[in-house]
Order: structure tokens, then C-alpha cells, then sequence
């Protein structure tokens, strides 16, 4: 194929030469999702209030539960060695609210439609917003980790610890975001989708030991977080940063392969029904 344009007398030109060949999907959907994610990630400095949730919210309640209610709970050890494997585990949790208002808002605003008119594969579309919100809660939790430190939080992390660490929590990013981007497109109103999130997200963690001990509650709510699957995540992130060993249901005798279950069993659910959701509502 060669290329032809219109002189300035009115008539068309042949320029020799064939155009470059078009880049294989795979490369063209590489491609495509970097670009789109560097755009989501552009708009943070002109909307800086987008990263409240993983700057000034973890910083909150960090500070807030440590000095409130370190006072009046005794766990084995420090509170803050009990505490800030909590925290990394709700921030992990809580990447579904983040990821459900940015998807929530991006269909309202009509930027997937603006997407849909360019000759973009969509897959990377969605692909670019799970990339782009675990890139956000990745900052959230650093920002926890580094609170914690200061504040006296001391992790039991070895070579082999600190990997298997980071891919607990990079498994349950992945998976919690999904959930996030899932909801974000059934529930198409930021504001539903913050409000519903918290009124989910909130109590599931309360429930799941991230505070205080599950051991200590009462019977109903001791039987909800035994198999909370927050309660997983939250378990298994403390085992492997402080080696504590949780008990009271399966999951908690066992919570690392528990988390691995759960996350692998929410993203064998959500994935294929957010990329049918999605290309059902680009139709």
C-alpha cells in the first residue's frame, strides 16, 4: 500500500513507499495501556485531592487508632506491632472504594464513551484503570509502612519474608481493585459507589482483627470475622511481617493460603464479569 495526499492544485499525489506496517494487537495493546495509564497518572498534579484516600485517610486513621485505642488494648507485645499489619491489610481491602469511584466516574463523565470512539483495543482501557489504581494504593501503603516505622512499628522481615510480603499484597491489590472497577461499573455514581463502599469496606474490617483481637468479641460477630475473608488478609499480612500465629476458623489457623484462595477465587469471579460488564455498556 502506498501512501496518497492533495496537492495544493486540487489533485492527489502518490508518494512511493509503502506505510510502516501496523503494530501487532498484543504490542498496539501494551502500547495503548501505557499511554492510558500515564494519563490517569497526568491528572493527579491538577487534582491532587484524588489521593486522599491513600495519602491523609491512612495517615488518619494510623494515627488516630494508635493514640486512641492503644490506651485501652492490650495485645502481646507493642500495639504497633500489632496494629500497622492491620493497616496494610485494610489498605489493601480498601483499594475496592478508590477503584470503584474512579471507574464510576470515568463511565458518568463520559470519558470511556470519548475512548470508545478511537481506534483503541478495549481491553486496555479497563486494563489501564486496574493498572493505574494499584499504582495509587501501592503510594498508600508505603505512606502506612512509613508512618509506622516512625511511630515505632518494628516488622520481623527477613529476605524471604519481605518478598513473600510484597506478593501477598501485590495478589490482593489485584484482586480488591477488580472488585473495585466491577462495582464502579454497576454502580455508575462516585458518590453511591463512595458511600456504598465504606458502608461495606468499614464494618468487614472492624470485624476482621485489624484493631483489636478477634478472640476478644462476642459470639455473633467472633463468628462473622472467623470466616471474613478481610480477616484472611489481615491474619496473614501480620503472620508474615510479625510472626504472629492467629487461630479460631480454618482460614485463621492457615491465613496465607486463605488469602491466596480468597484472592484468587475473587478473581476468577470479578474479572470475567467486569470485562463482560464492560463490553456490554461499550456496545
Amino acid at each position: 500500500m502506498t501512501a496518497v495526499t492533495t496537492s495544493p492544485a486540487g489533485g492527489a499525489q502518490r508518494i512511493a513507499g509503502p506505510l510502516p506496517p501496523r503494530p501487532r494487537r498484543f504490542v498496539r495493546y501494551l502500547r495503548e495501556t501505557g499511554l492510558l495509564v500515564g494519563r490517569g497518572l497526568r491528572t493527579i498534579p491538577r487534582v491532587p485531592e484524588r489521593l486522599s484516600d491513600v495519602t491523609i485517610q491512612p495517615i488518619m486513621f494510623t494515627l488516630l487508632f494508635l493514640y486512641v485505642f492503644g490506651s485501652a488494648i492490650h495485645v502481646p507485645g507493642s500495639y504497633q506491632d500489632y496494629l500497622l499489619p492491620g493497616l496494610l491489610g485494610q489498605s489493601v481491602a480498601f483499594g475496592v472504594i478508590g477503584a470503584g469511584v474512579a471507574t464510576s466516574t470515568d463511565f458518568s463523565s463520559g470519558v470511556v464513551d470519548r475512548f470508545r470512539s478511537l481506534p483503541v483495543i478495549r481491553m486496555s482501557v479497563i486494563s489501564a484503570q486496574v493498572i493505574g489504581q494499584i499504582i495509587e494504593q501501592i503510594l498508600g501503603i508505603v505512606i502506612v509502612a512509613g508512618v509506622g516505622l516512625g511511630l515505632g512499628w518494628r516488622p520481623h522481615l527477613g529476605g524471604g519474608r519481605a518478598v513473600e510480603l510484597v506478593a501477598l499484597m501485590l495478589l490482593g491489590l489485584f484482586a480488591f481493585t477488580w472488585v473495585g472497577v466491577l462495582a464502579g461499573m454497576l454502580i455508575r455514581s462516585s458518590d453511591a459507589m463512595q458511600g456504598i463502599g465504606f458502608a461495606v469496606m468499614l464494618p468487614l474490617s472492624f470485624l476482621a482483627g485489624t484493631f483489636v483481637p478477634i478472640s476478644g468479641m462476642k459470639l455473633v460477630p467472633r463468628a462473622i470475622a472467623e470466616w471474613d475473608p478481610l480477616s484472611a488478609l489481615v491474619a496473614a499480612v501480620r503472620q508474615v511481617c510479625q510472626g504472629t500465629q492467629s487461630s479460631g476458623s480454618l482460614q485463621l489457623d492457615h491465613p496465607v493460603p486463605a488469602m491466596i484462595a480468597w484472592c484468587l477465587l475473587i478473581i476468577a469471579v470479578c474479572v470475567p464479569l467486569a470485562l463482560r460488564r464492560f463490553r456490554t455498556a461499550s456496545a
